[in-house]
């Protein structure tokens, strides 16, 4: 039963709810945030508008101010692990949607939680109990929950997701895991998951903090946490799975039935992230999944020095910065026969025609090559017979000519 136990993800977030009266605050909370990823200048570019964005969670809530009519639910892979009769709780989701997607509410929707790409629309597929659920003991033990998180991928690719936020967190891989995300990867589906939050531990057998599923998998940006000091947050793991960062400390977002909550975690970094994937798919539909991650990682703040390290990737992701890379990255990318021209029916990235492979017939270069030799040897010899004859007639007409 150890095993199945470490299988089944959980939400890699630490919440704690607001005071009362902060839903009219809760704006000027978030203003360390924006100004961090630099959101003000990317909204001016893309907010979003078109993408759908899977929340992999433990559902969202539809009718919370700052999401209504942002949220379509999918399917709930984790039925039948509550008593019958009792609802989600929908905390987790509810939150990390928010981060994504939030559009505010009130006068101009200046109230509530902004989302990094309050354009886009949320995909709630259901793969996590919270904690506090009656049904947490038993979806964390039964083998028919083994492949929640596979399937939730295919479900989420299939309803046509273009982004997929997974923040959720467990110490193994499965097989299906590994298949369902290169099939999203195939579709052009964005990745993005937790590092985890046991960065405080003392480092496992690899010197490094424990690695993290679905985030380590290749193919899946994994998000590490940083604090106000944008400096790695003491809880984010490190490990050289580690991509990205972003703001995991103290971070507003909502909750069902209007609540509001603050938190910290990879969880919320990795909504951040995810948030900010819309925001390049927005603008640059058909760019590949590899181009997106380089833009993420191309236009980062605060880079390591070396350029990389296990505990904030390539640096802290700034939204502005990663929609400059994403279209310098679509300009020079080529896929049509005309310079800088690009085809709208191929998507980005992709070579113009198929790769021409050619066969080379070794014993007909060689009869050739023999043959063109041969001939070449018999012009030489028949220039030397003729020079031969031209000098033997000199020679006997000149006593003639005397």
């Amino acid at each position: 039963m150890l095993r199945r136990a470490l299988i089944a993800p959980v939400a890699a977030a630490i919440l704690l709810p607001c005071a009362p009266g902060y839903a009219d605050d809760v704006r000027g909370s978030q203003r360390v945030v924006l100004e961090t990823l630099q959101l003000s200048k990317a909204w001016q570019v893309s907010r979003g508008a078109g993408v759908t964005v899977a929340v992999l969670d433990s559902g969202v809530d539809p009718g919370h101010r700052d999401l209504a009519g942002s949220v379509v639910e999918g399917k709930d892979f984790t039925e039948g692990a509550n008593p019958p009769g009792v609802p989600p709780s929908r905390l987790h989701g509810t939150y990390m949607a928010s981060l994504i997607v939030g559009h505010g509410h009130g006068p101009g929707g200046h109230m509530g939680v902004i989302g990094v790409a309050p354009k886009a629309r949320v995909l709630s597929v259901r793969v996590i109990l919270e904690d506090e659920e009656p049904g947490f003991k038993q979806f964390s033990s039964a083998e028919k929950y083994e492949a929640v998180v596979a399937k939730g991928i295919r479900h989420a690719v299939d309803r046509g997701a273009t982004v997929i936020n997974m923040s959720i967190s467990k110490e193994l891989a499965t097989r299906e895991e590994r298949a369902a995300i290169r099939y999203a990867i195939s579709k052009g589906v964005v990745l993005v998951a937790a590092a985890g939050n046991d960065g405080a531990r003392k480092p496992d057998a690899s010197g490094f903090a424990p690695y993290s599923y679905p985030a380590a998998f290749p193919g899946v940006v994994s998000v590490a946490a940083i604090d106000r000091g944008l400096r790695r947050a003491s809880f984010s793991n490190w490990n050289p799975s580690v991509m990205v960062a972003a703001p995991g400390v103290d971070i507003p977002g909502a909750g069902p039935g209007n609540a509001y909550w603050v938190g910290r975690g990879t969880s919320q970094a990795t909504a951040l992230v995810s948030g900010v994937a819309a925001l390049i798919k927005a603008k640059y539909p058909d760019m590949s999944p590899a181009l997106v991650v380089q833009a993420l990682t191309a236009g980062a703040t605060r880079r390591p020095t070396g350029g990389y390290n296990t505990g904030t990737g390539f640096g802290v992701v700034n939204a502005a910065g990663a929609l400059a890379e994403a279209g310098r990255l679509a300009r020079h990318t080529h896929t049509a026969a005309g310079a800088g021209v690009h085809d709208p029916d191929r998507p980005l990235g992709t070579p113009a025609e198929p790769i021409q492979v050619i066969h080379r017939d070794e014993r007909r270069i060689t009869v050739y090559s023999a043959i063109a030799i041969a001939a070449a040897l018999a012009a030489l010899a028949t220039v030397g017979l003729l020079a031969a004859l031209v000098r033997r007639v000199r020679r006997t007409e000149t006593p003639q000519d005397a």
